[in-house]
């Protein structure tokens, strides 16, 4: 329970206090410091868990509940986040030498990232479903004000998107949590049940044979397209682009790698609750299905619009669609096999993904430009930076030994088992994106520089850390790690892998 409280408490002092410091470069060591302690916290928290299986407890009468499943995701958003602020602190110093921060920005830039870091480490640990909804929604608001950082038009418009977009999915998403609520009215918690127990995730669980399949069914179309805009599913990801290109790139590192999971593991706890609702009737299976057919169709898409980016910012946030996508597809498919590997793939996608922004933002100030065809010759000018976007994007792209090759290949073999005739659309999507990919990367690393381009300070330590540990998990993963994913696993289809 302490180290719960602290990994909640840890960014919540640090959004405070980051609001009041002015000074820049204090602010920058604060929020690196503030990350540092979330990171220690995190990892306190998934010790106790793997010691004691879980973890509940009440704060301010807010009941939560951490588990094999949303455990490592605590661990990870910390580590990330710790990563991407020690990218931060550099990177947004260059920024300010460039003028593109207005008076008081960096305090809120400072206080807004911590405030994202609370919300999705609330999101993740809550057991209220209330709660979880309110978290999303703080961090949809936290990041608004990241994305509209510059305040060029460009910026404010996609702020403006990304606000409307979001806002409306989260409002149906609130539509298909009170249906929750409603479709549990009916259910006897017993005599010792808290109040509130229809919005209590483990209660609902628990009873979850006992709720009212009609409404449920309801309540889960609600819950796809809300939360299923957040994760960035086609149609609903018009957002997602234009974020990412607009906003200062530590934010688009923390977006990609860290938001698009929470609101994919909302999605995951809603279907574990609609199926185990659904079990006893004639469409058992009709939330993967839904995932699925969403999964696939965000996949496909996704890797067709590679083709046609000229930013670099944009064109790796279609490849975070095309890869939630390939997730979303996976937890629909069900079966211990698929889910073993989209929880892995969560995790090594998280870590690439926000490896290559941290190299994006490296590139984009050695070519002055986030367009795509200004950006040549990385490798002749800076070397460090070439070779870290040349081996992110074939680890992006699933090429062995990453693991990002381990999770895909799990996945494709889980789908060859119990859908075959969507392996062969999978295969296509695979090979579509990866020519989407390298068409672009081969000029950006290879080509001739232009004349003038000189190297710039560049920070690659979250680079080396995050591509190191792909490789790592792409040539074995470690016991502790396959038996936390086992036990995730198990928690969500009720059968085990290992």
């Amino acid at each position: 329970m302490t180290a719960l409280l602290l990994t909640l408490l840890a960014p919540l002092l640090g959004a405070l206090a980051l609001a009041l410091v002015r000074p820049p470069v204090v602010g920058g060591w604060l929020n690196l410091a503030v990350s540092a302690l979330t990171l220690a916290a995190a990892g306190w928290l998934a010790w106790t868990v793997a010691l004691e299986g879980e973890v509940f407890g009440r704060l301010i009468g807010i009941g939560f509940r951490v588990d094999a499943f949303n455990v490592y995701l605590v661990a990870l958003t910390a580590f990330v986040g710790l990563t991407t602020s020690i990218f931060s602190r550099p990177y947004m110093r260059h920024v300010r030498a460039e003028g593109r921060v207005y008076l008081g920005g960096m305090r809120v830039y400072h206080s807004m990232y911590q405030t994202f870091m609370l919300t999705m480490l609330t999101a993740l640990t809550t057991d209220n479903l209330g709660v979880l909804w309110v978290a999303v929604e703080g961090a949809t608001l936290a990041t608004v004000l990241l994305v509209s950082f510059y305040r060029t038009p460009e910026a404010i418009e996609a702020a403006w998107k990304y606000f409307i977009l979001c806002g409306v999915g989260i409002a149906l998403a609130l539509f298909g949590t009170v249906l929750t609520y409603f479709a549990a009215q009916h259910v006897d918690f017993g005599a010792l049940a808290e109040p509130g127990a229809g919005l209590i995730w483990s209660s609902l669980y628990a009873h979850a044979a006992a709720l009212d399949p009609t409404v449920m069914r309801i309540a889960f179309v609600f819950l796809l397209v809300g939360y299923g805009t957040k994760v960035g599913l086609v149609p609903m990801h018009q957002w997602l682009p234009d974020a990412h290109s607009e906003g200062p790139t530590p934010m688009s590192a923390v977006l990609s790698g860290l938001l698009l999971n929470v609101a994919l593991y909302a999605l995951v706890r809603f279907k574990m609750l609609v199926d185990g609702s659904l079990a006893a009737t004639p469409s058992p299976h009709l939330a993967g299905a839904l995932l699925m057919g969403f999964g696939l169709v965000s996949f496909t898409v996704a890797g067709l619009f590679l083709h046609r980016q000229r930013d670099i910012k944009r064109l790796f946030s279609y490849s975070s669609i095309e890869h939630m996508g390939l997730m979303t597809f996976a937890f629909g498919l069900g079966g211990p096999l698929a889910t073993f590997g989209a929880l892995l793939h969560m995790l090594v996608h998280s870590l690439t993904k926000s490896a290559i922004f941290v190299t994006v933002g490296h590139a984009a100030h050695i070519a002055g430009s986030q367009g795509i065809e200004k950006i040549r010759g990385l490798i002749r000018t800076q070397p460090a930076v070439g070779w870290s976007l040349l081996i992110g994007v074939a680890a992006i792209a699933g090429f062995p030994p990453f693991g990002v090759f381990t999770s895909e290949f799990l996945l494709l073999t889980a789908t060859m088992q119990a859908q075959p005739w969507l392996t062969l659309p999978l295969v296509t999507g695979l090979a579509i994106a990866f020519a989407g990919l390298f068409r672009h990367l081969h000029p950006m690393v290879y080509g001739t520089p232009p004349e003038g381009q000189q190297p710039v300070q560049a920070n690659m330590i979250p680079v080396v850390v995050h591509l190191g540990l792909v490789l790592w998990l792409g040539l074995a993963i470690p016991g502790f790690l396959a038996q936390w994913l086992n036990r995730a696993t198990q928690l969500i289809t009720g059968s085990s892998l290992l």
